[in-house]
């Protein structure tokens, strides 16, 4: 048995940053303000339609699609770490789980929003819900996205279910509606033999479901591209090529939270070097499999060598689009490869500036896969103005894609200043069972 000053310890630390401080008022304020902003030009869109944004005959999908797949890519890796490292046993990432559910929650509620910005009549989306078809893979990208958000939350919120007592009991200088709220989301946990049973049995469950509405959320994004005849699009690897990359950006998205964790709520005796190491070595195995993805997605059109598809590769090797692509590639996937093979690049700080480069390529690695294969259409594009035959995105078009991003931080420092972000009970049941 743990004794009882370890334990107050243990949730002193992991409690300590739930309260209104100034640094937290200010950043909420700078990002609510942002978020005002972009949602000024979104109204603007809405009002002028999606004229004043870069978007037209041809490339009619451009920075928001793009946006889209990397938002619905990202929220994968609660899946990753939650479910297939917390069932293969990894103890190790139990401190991060709840971090890597936040993620996927904020990722995943806000990558439908994401499309309707797309829409010029967002009005028209009840559609989907009264007229979808089985057969099409919107029908079943809109079902997948709802399941994974409420499997998601259900995932973040009942291993939370015992830390919520804790936060009513143990939290001082929190407003009373709040305190009751804790009481309410408790469901009056006592930590009974039958509680806990329950509990670990809803948690594994959940973590055995979410694998199957996880790989499928992403493998359908994947169809809606790669069930059209496109060059570029056109091929069979993408279910498995999309997973993979969404691997990638989501350690890379945890990574990040992770510093940010450590830093600012003072934690570094619960996320720890060991955690960095194990989480860099993550990253390099989920790059080495996107990058051979990669390989394939390339090497054998390549091989193939067909008119089309010379065009397409041609625009990206040493084309408009070239400086691009090879910076995604070799900045977003291969150095950072190379360099956390590396031990003294397994650290907090290296590792910061590391997973920043690849969530940062992993963005504009969608932006590629979208963009130049829409300006390379079948039809010959003749008779019209400069501006259909390259994609320029706008001023307005640019603040709407940001909105989303910064809804997301929003919801994570909401969520990340509500609840602990280190599970308080596992961590105190994990110090009893090394002791």
């Amino acid at each position: 048995m743990l004794d009882q000053s370890k334990t107050n310890k243990i949730t002193s630390d992991l409690l300590s940053h739930i309260r209104l401080n100034y640094a937290f008022k200010l950043w909420m304020g700078f990002l609510i303000t942002s978020f005002l902003v972009c949602m000024y030009a979104y109204i603007t869109q809405l009002d002028k339609g999606l004229a004043v944004t870069g978007l037209g005959d041809y490339v009619s999908w451009g920075m928001y699609i793009s946006n889209f797949v990397f938002f619905v890519a990202t929220s994968l890796i609660g899946m990753l770490i939650s479910s297939v490292l917390g069932l293969s046993g990894a103890k190790w990432a139990a401190p991060l789980a709840r971090i890597a559910e936040i993620i996927a929650l904020a990722f995943a509620a806000v990558a439908g929003l994401v499309i309707v910005m797309d829409m010029g009549r967002p009005e028209r989306l009840i559609n989907v819900f009264l007229y979808g078809r089985i057969q099409s893979p919107i029908t079943w990208d809109v079902t997948v996205v709802t399941c994974y958000v409420l499997i998601s939350t259900l995932l973040l919120y009942i291993p939370l279910i015992p830390d919520m007592k804790y936060c009513y009991e143990k939290t001082d200088n929190t407003p009373k509606i709040l305190k009751n709220i804790y009481k309410a989301l408790s469901l009056n946990w006592i930590g009974s033999d039958e509680q806990k049973k329950i509990l670990n049995k809803s948690v594994l469950i959940l973590s055995i479901l979410i694998i199957p509405v996880a790989l499928g959320i992403h493998t359908v994004t994947s169809w809606l591209f790669a069930s059209t005849s496109r060059t570029g699009w056109d091929s069979s690897i993408f279910g498995p090529y999309f997973v993979s990359g969404a691997f990638v950006s989501g350690c890379a998205a945890v990574i990040i939270a992770m510093n940010v964790y450590r830093s600012s709520y003072n934690l570094k005796d619960y996320i720890t070097e060991m955690h960095f190491d194990k989480m860099a070595k993550l990253l390099v195995l989920v790059s080495l499999v996107y990058l051979y993805f990669n390989l394939n997605e390339y090497m054998v059109p390549g091989y193939k060598m067909k008119k089309f598809e010379a065009m397409h590769l041609h625009e990206l090797f040493a084309g408009s689009h070239a400086i691009l692509f090879w910076s995604v590639q070799v900045f977003g996937l291969i150095i950072p490869i190379i360099l956390l093979l590396f031990k003294k690049m397994r650290k907090p700080s290296p590792m910061l500036i590391i997973a920043l480069f690849v969530l940062l390529g992993a963005w504009f690695k969608r932006y590629i896969i979208v963009v130049p294969t829409m300006e390379h259409p079948f039809l010959p594009i003749q008779n019209v103005p400069f501006s259909f035959k390259v994609y320029t995105p706008t001023l307005t078009e640019s603040l709407i894609t940001l909105a989303p991003i910064i809804l997301v931080l929003i919801i994570v420092t909401g969520l990340s200043k509500l609840f602990p972000i280190i599970p308080i009970q596992e961590t105190i049941d994990h110090y009893e069972e090394t002791k």
